[in-house]
This record gives C-alpha cells, structure tokens and sequence, in this order.
C-alpha cells in the first residue's frame, strides 16, 4: 500500500502537527442564570454544575472564571412571575434587576464581553417570545417591544445583543434602532436557525419560562428542514447581523456546516441544556466518560463550522484540558 493513512497518527507529536480543527476557551460563551435578591446560588436540578446566582453571588463566580480564560457571558434572567405581562413591560423598565446586574458586571469587569437574549418569554405572562392575542404569536406588533428592550439592554453595557424570538424582520428593525440611537458598536448575534427542539426542558426549568399555552412551532423552525436555515440566515445577514446562530447544536450539526459554507461572517452554535444535561446523566449513571464526552461534543460542533459555541460546559471544558 502507497497510501497508509496510519502513519499520520503515529504519535502525538505527529498528531498535534495534522490536527485539523483546534478547540480553546476563547470559543466558547458561557450561559449563566440571573436572579434577583442576596445569597442566591441555586443549582439547576435538570442541569447539574449550573445554578440561579444573585448578582452578589455571580460578581466572585466572574472573577474565578475570568481567571480561567473565560471571558464571554450569556446572561439569562429568572424572573418572578409578579413582574410579568402580556407585553413584558419590565424587560426595559428602569428598577430591572438583571438590567442593573448588567451595568455591576461591567463596571466590576470592564474586560469582559456579555451577550443577552431578545425575547419576550423570560418576562411574558403567557411564556411566548412574541405577543400572544386570542392564541396566535403576533409577528410586527411585537416587533417594537423587541426594539424597546434591544435598546436597553445597550444602554446596560451588552456587548452583543442576541435576538432569540424568530420574528419576521426583527434584526433589521432592532439595528436600525440601535444605530438611531447612537449604539453602532453593539453587535447583533442572531438567533438565525432556531429549531422547535425537544432540547431545550432544562433551560425553561431554570428560568420557568415554558409556554402557558401551546407551543412555540409557528415561530422556531421544523427540525425537518434545511434549506429554510439558508432563507433565514439570507434575511439575517442583509438586516444586519454580525454572527448567525444555529441552536440546537447536536441534531443541526449539518445546518452549521451548511451556514458556514455560504456565509463569511462569524457562525456561532448553542450546545443547548438538553444536549448538556444528557451527557451529565449518561456519565453518572456510568453509561459514558464525562470528560472525553464533553470534549468530543465541543470539538464536533467547532468541526461542523461554528466559530463560537455557547455551552454550559464551559467552565468544566477548562478544568478538563488542565488536567
């Protein structure tokens, strides 16, 4: 045999040399929850090593992870059902805690960079990411209260909005929007390829965020279809998004590589709490080894073109390779 494919795997040295695709820390955002009050750290039951902090609490968790590279944030608010409506008026309110908790983070660590979400979910009373009437997810009324928080989650401090609802139209009224007022700088990761996932349990568990009634089909994508991710990823890029995200991550492996091959800007993917939590039970129950099985998950999602991945195994992913 001429061509003996063994003999670049040889050694590690050889290995190393060949390797096609590098992971590290600088791809990585972290997810974390945010709750109002003092001395709240809360560990999410379906997603173990991930909790609900109070700002407090959250301020040292920063400053341990900084010091282990990670310097990208997504933060989510838990908030309180008493505070939410049909229009999630307190998502722009001035007395919102996770609002204030933005502007502590960056005057406590001006260094690092915090991405949001735009939705409705988090503070509506019907758990829908647009507004609901007589049972149907209204797409343009919506759009301007997505504007309204857009602008103050920039005035906060967010680095990168982070438009997650699937409206129609919404990256282009919220850039145009922030450009009006003046922040041209605040970039907008968009939530392009948002599939209807059975994946996402643990992270409504964490926020209870869930849906009063029905579901969210008639706005996230059907996990049958891939040219679809090609149209929305189209009207993302000309309103103005700087990264395309695919989210989930595992099961849309093929969308992320399909994004990178048509698209130059950055394309970034969500190893979302499902795809996390599953790996967390397999490995306690013995089933599989959690440290390789993490590794494997990051590397494939990085392999299939995502230039930044969101995970909740961010943290452990350093103390990994540290080992």
């Amino acid at each position: 045999m001429n061509i003996r494919p063994r003999r670049n795997r040889k050694s590690a040295a050889i290995r190393n040399m060949v390797e096609e695709t590098q992971l590290g820390v600088q791809h990585l955002i972290y997810p974390i929850f945010l709750k109002d009050g003092v001395g709240i750290k809360e560990e999410v039951s379906s997603l173990p090593n991930n909790f609900r902090w109070s700002i407090d609490q959250l301020i040292p968790e920063i400053e341990s992870c900084l010091k282990l590279g990670i310097t990208t944030y997504d933060i989510f608010p838990a908030v309180d059902e008493k505070l939410k409506d049909k229009t999630a008026t307190y998502s722009y309110a001035s007395d919102n805690f996770y609002l204030n908790a933005i502007r502590k983070l960056k005057e406590t660590f001006p260094e690092i960079c915090i991405m949001s979400d735009v939705a409705m979910d988090p503070y509506s009373s019907d758990g829908h990411d647009g507004l609901v009437e007589n049972g149907k997810i209204l797409n343009d009324e919506t759009l301007p209260i997505l504007v309204e928080m857009a602008i103050a989650q920039a005035q906060a401090g967010v680095d990168i909005i982070g438009p997650s609802d699937m409206m129609d139209g919404r990256v282009g009224v919220i850039r145009d929007a922030l450009d009006a007022e003046g922040y041209t700088e605040t970039s907008i990761m968009s939530y392009t390829a948002k599939y209807a996932s059975a994946f996402y349990g643990p992270f409504r568990d964490a926020l209870n965020s869930a849906p009063k009634l029905g579901d969210k089909k008639t706005y996230q994508m059907n996990p049958a279809n891939k040219r679809e991710a090609l149209l929305e990823a189209q009207l993302d890029f000309e309103e103005g998004a700087d990264f395309l995200m695919v989210k989930p991550a595992l099961c849309y492996l093929d969308i992320i590589h399909i994004l990178r091959e048509n698209f130059s800007i950055p394309i970034t993917a969500y190893n979302v709490s499902g795809e996390c939590a599953m790996i967390h039970a397999a490995s306690r129950n013995g089933w599989l080894d959690y440290d390789r099985a993490v590794l494997e998950t990051l590397l494939s999602i990085r392999r299939a073109g995502a230039d930044g991945i969101l995970t909740y195994f961010a943290k452990d992913f350093v103390q990994i390779i540290k080992k």
